[in-house]
């Protein structure tokens, strides 16, 4: 006869630390984890994972980076946790691979989509990252979107982000996003923003301009529409903004490589974003991580605002 356990073996494992706040009502603030493993070069990754959590703890919320290790998915890591995940060979996991992961005992890495389902059901509603997945160019013939823009639409977590890259379609995306009910706020912004830009070109369909108004929002968003994510999109500093002639000769030549490449797929958006840091001199990824940390911040002033 088996014996008793109390939780699923496949549900997600707070950390102490995690487990403690969340059982006091306090704050807490997830991280994902795709970002250190396959967004920044080592020993950067490693550096950054230091800077997003103490810059949670410094705006008075619990860090909760999360990953799959040894088929367990964990919402908050150790130390030595971090470094195996900046230490390379982990799988990308989005939703659909939760389970793979899970049943073949890998450790992985998790994306946008990932962290938000792992991070809900662990009970964290709040999730700091760089920028959201979502409609490719040429997604009418590629079929190329995002699962992160699924995930939100059945996931009760607020993301902080700095929009959408540039190499997406920004419109069709904030159309998905409208069509799946999910809110998009602006904070201190009225243009959505463009990741490595301030302005993508395309307007919010709401503003807030403080922490307790987002997590007004949040609160009666969740009660009203329980189960439904929401984004809240604050544009990157003005001194930590790619130029915009660099941007755009970048984004150029990224896609032309795209094409010459073949390139497609899940392949698309690290072939771009490598192109973006070799070409830029190291510029956009200085930006990537000024903007991480800011929505990292504020994240942790929301989650103290709706505790």
């Amino acid at each position: 006869m088996m014996p008793h356990v109390s939780r699923s073996v496949f549900s997600p494992v707070p950390s102490p630390e995690v487990r403690h706040t969340l059982a006091s009502g306090g704050a807490v603030v997830a991280l994902e984890s795709t970002i250190l493993a396959h967004g920044l070069p080592a020993p950067q990754n490693r550096a950054a994972a230091d800077e997003l959590e103490a810059a949670v703890r410094a705006n008075g919320a619990v860090p909760a980076t999360v990953a799959v290790l040894d088929g367990v998915p964990r919402v908050g890591l150790s130390a030595a946790e971090l470094d195996r995940v900046c230490g390379g060979g982990l799988d990308k996991l989005s939703v659909r691979d939760l389970g793979v992961a899970v049943g073949l005992g890998r450790d992985g890495a998790t994306t946008v989509a990932a962290t938000a389902a792992l991070a809900a059901a662990a009970g964290v509603a709040l999730f700091a990252t760089g920028g959201l997945g979502g409609v490719h160019r040429g997604a009418r013939e590629s079929w190329d979107v995002s699962a992160d823009l699924a995930a939100l639409a059945r996931t009760g977590v607020l993301v902080v982000c700095s929009g959408v890259k540039s190499i997406l379609d920004v419109a069709a995306t904030l159309e998905v996003l409208e069509t799946e009910s999910v809110p998009v706020l602006g904070y201190g912004t009225d243009a959505f923003p463009g990741f490595y830009r301030r302005d993508s070109g395309h307007p919010v369909p709401w503003r807030v301009d403080s922490p307790e108004q987002a997590a007004a929002v949040w609160r009666a968003h969740r009660e009203l529409s329980p189960g439904v994510g929401a984004v809240l999109a604050q544009p990157v500093a003005v001194g930590d903004e790619l130029d915009a002639a660099l941007h755009d000769r970048l984004l150029a030549e990224g896609l032309a490589l795209l094409a010459d490449r073949g390139i497609t797929g899940k392949d698309v958006t690290p072939a771009l974003l490598e192109h973006f840091h070799a070409g830029s001199d190291g510029a956009s990824l200085r930006t990537n991580l000024a903007l991480v940390r800011a929505n990292a911040e504020l994240a942790a002033r929301v989650a103290v605002a709706l505790t």
